[in-house]
């Protein structure tokens, strides 16, 4: 049986751009090809563009909030209870699986809007033991008066491209999301 040879690794080439077409993650990528040209850097490119594009969103996002006087951690758990439909209520435990962090950093979440007169606990109906954190009124009022807005400013954010792109792009995030989490079902 022949000895199988070790697949080559793919390089990253990337078709000459003109100068209006570059972006900074180029300039890197072209300063590292020089220097290890050996290195397949195509996953260096896709990571850097979508690390630079993140903080841009994530700038984008944080000034919206803070003109409403949120902050996106605040917005999130607005938006969950706002979404989970009439009463506009869940457990605690419900709300922390929603929003994937610490059951602490729920507590301060809370504790904030609360202090704000966006959400209230009260005690479960059917368990003692749980608490549920529902929107109050005035919570209702902000995130449906500021929801529109938030995902206008999303597609301000992707506008450049075409509506194929936002398909195309959605999906190959999509499936590197399952890759990385399994899918919820």
């Amino acid at each position: 049986m022949p000895e199988q040879q070790p697949a080559q690794q793919q390089q990253y080439t990337q078709t000459p751009l003109r100068p209006e077409e570059r972006d900074a993650v180029d300039d890197i990528v072209d300063q590292w090809a020089r220097e290890r040209p050996e290195m397949d850097l195509a996953p260096m490119a896709l990571v850097g563009r979508y690390n630079r594009f993140h903080a841009h969103v994530e700038a984008g996002l944080r000034e919206y909030f803070a003109q409403h006087g949120l902050d996106f951690s605040e917005f999130d758990v607005l938006a969950t209870l706002r979404r989970s439909g009439a009463p506009y209520e869940l457990n605690a435990r419900a709300l922390l699986k929603s929003a994937m962090v610490t059951s602490g950093a729920i507590t301060n979440r809370v504790d904030k809007l609360s202090g704000k007169g966006l959400v209230e606990r009260h005690p479960c109906a059917t368990d003692r033991r749980a608490v549920m954190i529902r929107l109050t009124p005035a919570g209702k009022e902000l995130i449906d008066g500021i929801v529109m807005g938030h995902v206008a400013n999303e597609a301000r954010m992707v506008d450049v491209l075409t509506d194929e792109e936002r398909t195309q792009l959605d999906g190959i995030l999509r499936k590197l999301l399952i890759a990385k989490e399994g899918s919820p079902s």
